[in-house]
């Protein structure tokens, strides 16, 4: 079992790295001259660092899923196409932070193999996540980053610390629902057919619903609120198998975010732009309807690599913002079709798919929870971005995992990966354990 699986890995990976090498000669193929044997050198390089990783996790997991790897290198080959089909410099750095994140992977299923030390350290956890979120908020340090307090810079370093801290908040959670879940369910009552927790028991609900609406005001990213919440709210179904909770969770997020929409100015702004976006359609509006414009122009098929139009031509003036990081959902639709663009949103649904069977396999409920946790927050962060830029829900400043530039975002997916990796090897293996010795038992 364990050379099979590791060998579907290694299968999988060889089309992901043709796919990338047919992606780049696409796109140099548009640049006339520039067409040769660069694309097969890209291809060959990223296969051979996947490669490694491959021969790393046969050595270190053998029994760990085999499709989540293949499926996010096929996600991280696409954004790499589209990244450099925007601007090389910034591919070439998303490429060195590919090979950072394949480090960080490596690094954390050598140190966390038992992973369940996390349970002890759940409240340091909790605290760095935390202070990870308000860094962006300190004078001096804190950037801005499409009106939402989200960077940091502490020299030439710059990142994202929500990437990170979002993690942190999973791990927390997970641990505190695993001790506390028997008493959220043996002291509920039933009210008008609604199922409560017990009102003492209440206040993790209430504090999670305070973290995510105190970010929506103070940090003023609508996008991690969201996220964040509903991670919650899928470890609290879980957990609890209460679906009268999810309910009444999403209750008290849709009136916080109402209230603050109607009182807190940038909140109002951002509904009011995602509402009445021709309002103002050459300032605050610009940006998502080129989205939608870029969208509707790409067709069933699409343009073309390469034959999307992200500046206006003859000028610098971006005719699609942000195009490497918010919008770039709107430009894979614009040059792939809608036909390309649900072959993405097949590869997110496909990882949380895998996500959620190896909760439903793991044989403790920290694993369960963790593994649900990280599934629901890496699945919900892909629905926040391209629901955004479809005009499901406002647009954030998310990205769009694996695929938008940014090296906090990639780097921090590994590290999740790693962790889900991690609990598939536990659950596999102790799945075939059992397995093994009934056999030898009937042997003898």
């Amino acid at each position: 079992m364990r050379s099979s699986a590791r060998n579907r890995e290694l299968v999988a990976l060889v089309p992901v790295a043709l796919l990338l090498t047919a992606g780049f000669a696409a796109v140099f193929a548009q640049e006339g001259s520039r067409l040769g044997n660069l694309s097969a050198i890209y291809g060959a390089y990223f296969f051979a660092v996947c490669l490694a990783t491959h021969i790393y996790l046969r050595i270190r997991l053998p029994n760990a899923d085999p499709y989540l790897f293949p499926l996010m290198a096929l996600l991280t080959a696409f954004g790499l196409v589209m990244v450099y089909r925007i601007d090389e410099s910034l591919a070439r750095d998303q490429a060195n932070w590919f090979v950072l994140g394949l480090v960080l992977f490596a690094l954390t299923i050598q140190f966390l193999r038992d992973y369940e030390v996390l349970e002890r350290f759940r409240y340091t956890i909790a605290a760095i996540g935390l202070l990870l979120l308000l860094a962006p908020r300190l004078p001096g340090i804190g950037q801005q980053v499409n009106g939402a307090y989200l960077g940091v810079k502490l020299g030439p370093l710059q990142f994202q610390p929500a990437e990170f801290s979002k993690i942190a908040i999973v791990i927390f959670l997970a641990s505190y629902l695993r001790e506390h879940r028997e008493v959220l369910i043996v002291g509920a009552r039933r009210v008008l057919g609604v199922t409560l927790p017990p009102l003492k028991h209440f206040g993790p609900m209430l504090v999670v619903w305070g973290a995510s609406m105190f970010m929506l005001v103070f940090i003023r990213d609508l996008g991690s609120s969201l996220m964040f919440f509903a991670a919650f709210l899928a470890l609290l179904y879980v957990a609890t198998g209460r679906f009268s909770f999810v309910v009444i969770g999403m209750a008290m997020f849709v009136v916080g975010a109402w209230f603050f929409a109607s009182t807190v100015p940038h909140v109002h702004d951002r509904v009011e732009i995602w509402l009445h976006p021709y309002n103002d359609p050459t300032g605050n509006g610009y940006q998502i309807l080129q989205s939608i414009f870029a969208q509707a122009d790409g067709g069933l098929f699409g343009k073309g690599f390469g034959q999307g139009l992200i500046t206006i031509p003859g000028t610098n003036a971006a005719l699609l913002p942000a195009a490497q990081t918010d919008t770039i959902y709107s430009l894979i639709v614009n040059e792939l079709g809608l036909f390309g663009a649900c072959g993405v949103i097949l590869i997110y649904l496909l990882i949380a798919a895998r996500g959620f069977k190896i909760a439903l396999i793991a044989g403790d409920g920290f694993s369960k929870l963790l593994a649900t946790g990280l599934t629901a927050v890496f699945s919900i962060q892909a629905f926040v971005i391209i629901g955004g830029v479809t005009r499901v829900i406002p647009l954030t400043g998310v990205t769009l995992p694996f695929v938008s530039y940014g090296g906090s975002s990639i780097v921090a997916n590994f590290v999740l990966l790693a962790l889900l990796l991690l609990i598939s090897d536990r659950a596999r293996r102790e799945a075939v354990e059992p397995a093994g010795r009934e056999l030898a038992l009937g042997m003898t």
